[in-house]
């Protein structure tokens, strides 16, 4: 079935494959499907639930019928499916055949698998369902089967950010690409096809004297020498979302030697969608027949790839694409047999054929006849791909003269549609289009338009042909236009409910050519204008995406990100191991020659006290919040007041959930009247910044302000003892600024680079932290260390630092776990009696109760005696049992301080049993200790050393 002189295969490099076992021949520059048309394969699946054959109906991404599994991956459409040498595919959905399939008994017994038919077959009697219906729909259920072995694939995840994303490298894409991109602007061109073109690919006309699959080949290959423009072939946007994000999945070609698959990131704050349009066709009686496909694919399928669906072809529209087809069929030498034009009153009404067309049924001034055809070419015209616009929630907007959807105004913030994108079907119209909306995104100068054809497009709508067989809306899932009626006769009006009740449009190609003709059948059937009947929500993603594309590299190691520390290089060149927390890496300890962890930590935990230590501080969470009513909000977010902060201080802050509980502590520093800085602790920055996000756009909108995470952004480090105000005297241009009280935060500058210092401390000593940016992080640690060894010092990591402050009773998240109040950590005084979030849920009686167990120090009564963190508490002669816990013991640590075992916990009636001395117990570990009960805190419990 290939046409000698059409295409833009290759034919010098014949490439060997098979399908389901069956060897054939094709073309670089083939895709499975045109390779299997060409080698005369009509039938290459069945459908889902009647196992009817089915043969190719489009020629791109929304192909519905052509899936197929290669090298072990289900589900892969064979329209997108690039030929190459040894490519093995197997038919999918068929047994023990795709030409003998004994499954297609289903379709004997259609009639009584209408729509909905699992809700009223499957109640009884008793427990039928859990014994044999639901194994044996189990088993039945999904397309394609996943193999067994483990997948090895290659694939990555990468990120780019652009002033404007360009959807589409048809003739609008290309445009607007080309407009941009001469203006200087940073411009990506994603492309899901393998070649730029769009339509142009598959028609007989010429753009600027010349054919126009030559002129968008030059096009793409100019934009792809410009340094300020990437182009993206095999690259599919598959979703929308908020701030101007956008995802993509870009397939290798074949024979490359990177990952087979990268799924990106891709920020941009502009972004024009010329994804094209989608034919649609039309139903009408038996017209799921292989070689019964749409007339656009089959142009393309001449035009691209020199194949045909068989030599004689009959064409079945609405609109002008009826003279086009058999135009361009008629001068490729294929011999058309009839055009049928409903807008002159010829209809098909039925097919004949087996498992493939052989012959069509015509009515036309009230007679009927048949008429020879190995392929019907049908269009029931144009529905512009609206798909991405309406991702964040927005509706399409309802054209009569186009008979389609046209995308929403401003339905992702930033975006413009172009092209067919828009409604705008004529190749002139697409170029122009493509310039408007480069022009309207960025404000730059248009370019010249080339010369193109152009002319109006007209359609009569038609959207089914009444008959009594079976007329198929949905290809892949076997939904018929009686499917829709019945869903509207039992009172599925909603399109919503249609959906689910019939399945219309849940096949792996999203109904993308049967929806339209879905929602007008049920229109029809209520009485309804089609606006007026609604659309179907548009959802992420639209093609689909393996889940191993978005989760690259997810296993064993990259299971979960690895966050490193601007000073992580120098930290592991001292030796120190690293424990995880909230993904990030940080030391646990640095250990002298011969020295364990214990060692290691009560040397450090000493040097603090007595001389001065230097810890990173860079994972800790910071949110940058500015705007003339950030105080406000932040009074609102936090549970003491934030708004009476002056300029230059620092206060500790504590978050409630909604629900009363405690989400998060730590403090805010005022850098200027607008301008505050948040720090959370490290597990919860992403689940806090989550928080205010929600806060601003749902409880607050109508606040003025805006927030950034900044936790990546600055390199942060702790200095405390004694000795603290002599290191960083050492490291700062000018000296400690003096004054420089308790909680105080200024700008400061080390060695030339603007910095921030905070008087604050984690250790109850003497403390200060200090930030710069994140790339001089590495050389102010360097720094910081050498000015602290000098005066006795040096590094400490996270043991030492529990240590300091479960004696100094400083709380962490593992005090914090959700389930404590501030009434349990002592702190009900700091919720003001003021409009805030979870103010009056804590005040719950439940949660203030005295019976609560509320936050205490325990200690051991024996110096050597041990204890766990976890471990539960019971009172002295109490069974150790369920119904006697009295409380548990949340961190432990050695206390160089006390000489012993201490810890921090949680008991009932805690506060009123100081002195008490109950029982550890932690069965797991073998560990029953007696305890004695304290304040929680053990070290300089004025404050002093900490405020001196």
């Amino acid at each position: 079935m290939r046409v000698a002189g059409y295409g833009r295969v290759d034919r010098g490099a014949a490439l060997s494959f098979r399908f389901d076992g069956r060897p054939l021949r094709g073309f670089a520059g083939d895709t499975l499907a045109s390779a299997l048309l060409a080698n005369g394969v009509r039938l290459v699946g069945r459908s889902f639930k009647c196992h009817r054959p089915r043969g190719l109906l489009a020629a791109g991404s929304e192909e519905p019928n052509g899936l197929v599994s290669v090298a072990g991956v289900p589900n892969l459409r064979a329209t997108m499916v690039e030929l190459a040498e040894g490519l093995e595919a197997q038919a999918q959905n068929a047994w023990p055949a795709l030409g003998l399939d004994l499954m297609a008994v289903n379709d004997l017994f259609a009639p009584f698998l209408g729509a909905g038919f699992y809700y009223k077959a499957f109640m009884g009697p008793g427990r039928t369902w859990e014994r044999v219906y639901e194994p044996l729909i189990r088993r039945a259920a999904g397309l394609g089967r996943l193999g067994r072995a483990p997948d090895e694939t290659w694939r990555e995840t990468a990120y780019a950010h652009c002033d404007l994303l360009v959807i589409g490298a048809g003739p609008a894409g290309l445009m607007a690409a080309l407009t941009a991109g001469r203006a200087g602007r940073d411009v990506i061109l994603a492309e899901e096809d393998a070649a730029a073109g769009g339509r142009l690919l598959a028609e007989d006309e010429e753009v600027d004297g010349r054919p126009g699959a030559d002129w968008a080949l030059a096009v793409a290959r100019d934009l792809a020498a410009m340094p300020n423009v990437r182009v993206m072939m095999r690259t599919a946007v598959t979703g929308a979302y908020d701030g101007g994000t956008y995802a993509a999945l870009e397939r290798a070609a074949p024979g490359h030697a990177g990952p087979r698959e990268t799924f990106w990131r891709i920020v941009a704050p502009r972004a024009v969608l010329a994804a094209g349009a989608l034919e649609r066709p039309i139903a009408f009686a038996d017209n799921d027949r292989p070689g019964i496909m749409l007339a656009g694919a089959a142009r393309a399928y001449l035009h691209r790839w020199g194949a045909v669906a068989g030599p004689r072809v009959a064409v079945f529209a609405n609109n002008g694409g009826a003279a086009r087809t058999a135009r361009d069929m008629a001068r490729a030498g294929v011999e058309v047999t009839g055009v049928f034009d409903a807008r002159e009153g010829a209809h098909v009404v039925g097919s004949r054929g087996r498992q493939g067309l052989r012959a069509v049924t015509v009515e036309a001034g009230g007679r009927r006849h048949a008429v020879p055809a190995d392929c019907l070419a049908v269009s029931g015209g144009w529905s512009p791909n609206v798909h991405l616009a309406c991702h964040l929630g927005a509706r399409p907007v309802w054209d009569d003269r186009l008979a389609a959807f046209l995308p929403p105004q401003d339905g992702v913030p930033g975006m413009v549609p172009a092209g067919a994108a828009a409604g705008v079907f004529s190749t002139a119209g697409c170029l122009a289009s493509g310039v408007d909306a480069a022009v309207a995104a960025l404000g730059v100068d248009a370019l010249e338009l080339p010369r193109a054809e152009d002319g109006a497009y007209e359609i009569a709508p038609l959207w089914h042909v009444p008959g009594k067989r079976r007329a198929w809306l949905d290809f892949q899932n076997d939904v018929t236009v009686k499917d829709v009626q019945g869903a509207a006769a039992e009172n599925y009006r909603s399109v919503e409910h249609m959906k689910r009740y019939t399945t219309q449009g849940m096949a792996p190609d999203q109904g993308k050519s049967s929806n339209l003709l879905a929602l007008a059948v049920l229109a029809e059937a209520t009485g309804r204008s089609i606006p007026e009947t609604g659309t179907t929500t548009f959802r992420p993603p639209y093609v689909p995406v393996p889940v191993g594309a978005m989760g690259a590299g997810g296993r064993g190691r990259r299971f979960a990100p690895e966050r490193l520390s601007p000073a992580n290089d120098a930290i592991a060149g001292r030796g120190a191991p690293t424990v995880e927390a909230g993904l990030w890496h940080r030391p646990s300890y640095f250990p002298a020659p011969g020295e364990g962890w214990e060692a290691a930590c009560a040397r450090e935990a000493a040097m603090v006290r007595n001389a001065v230590g230097v810890a990173d501080v860079s994972t800790l969470g910071k949110i940058d919040v500015q705007g003339p009513v950030a105080g406000a909000f932040l009074d609102f977010v936090y549970a003491n007041g934030i708004s009476t902060l002056k300029a230059g201080r620092a206060r500790y802050g504590i978050m409630l959930r909604e629900d009363g509980h405690v989400m998060d502590d730590g403090t805010v520093a005022r850098l200027g009247d607008d301008h505050f800085l948040l720090t959370t602790t490290t597990a919860a920055a992403g689940p806090v910044m989550r928080h205010l996000e929600f806060v601003h756009q749902c409880l607050r909108p109508e606040m003025d302000l805006r927030m950034v995470s900044v936790s990546d952004q600055w390199a942060q480090f702790a200095v405390a003892g004694p000795r603290a105000r002599a290191v960083l005297g050492a490291v700062l241009e000018g000296g400690l600024p003096d004054p420089f009280p308790f909680m105080a935060c200024g700008a400061v500058s080390v060695g030339g680079v603007a910095g921030r210092l905070f008087r604050i401390s984690f250790s109850g000593e003497l403390g200060y932290e200090i930030a710069v940016p994140a790339r001089y992080g590495t050389a102010l640690y360097a720094a910081l260390l050498a000015a602290a060894e000098a005066e006795g010092g040096g590094p400490y990591g996270m043991e030492a630092m529990n240590v300091l402050r479960i004696e100094k009773g400083f709380l962490t998240h593992a005090e914090i776990d959700g389930r404590v109040t501030a009434h349990d950590l002592g702190l009900g005084r700091m919720v003001a009696e003021k409009d805030c979030i979870g103010r009056v849920a804590a005040g719950r009686p439940a949660l203030t109760d005295p019976a609560r167990p509320r936050l205490v120090g325990v200690r051991t009564v024996a110096a050597g005696d041990e204890m766990t963190a976890g471990a539960l508490l019971f009172a002295k002669g109490n069974r150790p049992t369920a119904p006697n816990i009295a409380g548990h013991v949340s961190s432990v640590g050695w206390s160089t301080v006390s000489g012993r075992m201490i810890g921090l916990g949680f008991l009932k009636h805690g506060p009123e049993r100081l002195g008490e001395v109950v029982r550890l117990v932690d069965r797991l570990r073998g560990v029953w200790t007696d305890v004695e009960i304290t304040a929680p805190c053990f070290y300089d419990t004025e404050g002093g050393r900490m405020r001196g």
